[in-house]
């Protein structure tokens, strides 16, 4: 621990191995890791979901930028597969770029009916899991299946933290 804080040249992996160690082994209630496979999964889930999100918002980006070559003034904010696939349905371009052009935003807009189905479809699975952990996350309101998952799966064992200043604290929060 001391070499941790000390930031000089002769921490290395098997000096800071050893001092962990060391104070591991004076420690006298140190909790015992436990591996929970409930919560890996859980984990594994919200991660997938995040990226499926990022996925969304880009592939909502790509269509504005479509939609600013097809449409004057471009599509509204808050652009949805249905509002999209409205505003193609209107667009006929008589030009080569323009019919390219509304081609590659007919395979984006494919691209975000495949995501939304993914992400309901992992939002359902998520709320699941929350629910069958028995937690009342969800109940607070603004927390969603999403957002309690990810907060299940990062806190952990909440009995790890020795009171809630301690839990505070871990959470940048105090």
């Amino acid at each position: 621990v001391r070499v941790f804080d000390t930031g000089n040249a002769r921490k290395t992996d098997p000096v800071d191995a050893h001092a962990v160690a060391m104070a591991a082994l004076r420690a006298p209630k140190l909790k015992v890791l436990t591996f929970d496979e409930e919560l890996v999964a859980l984990r594994l889930l919200a991660d997938r979901r995040d990226e499926l999100s990022a996925l969304r918002v880009q592939t909502v980006n790509r269509l504005h930028r479509l939609f600013a070559e097809l449409i004057p003034g471009g599509a509204p904010r808050n652009l949805t597969a249905t509002k999209a696939k409205t505003l193609l349905a209107g667009v006929r371009p008589r030009t080569l770029v323009g019919k390219t052009t509304r081609r590659m935003a007919v395979e984006e807009l494919a691209d975000l009916v495949r995501v939304d189905t993914k992400l309901k479809a992992l939002n359902r699975e998520l709320k699941a899991a929350v629910l069958a952990r028995g937690s009342h996350l969800m109940d607070l309101h603004g927390i969603g299946p999403a957002g309690a998952a990810r907060i299940l799966a990062d806190v952990g064992d909440i009995a790890r933290f020795p009171d809630r200043d301690h839990f505070a604290s871990w959470t940048g929060t105090a």
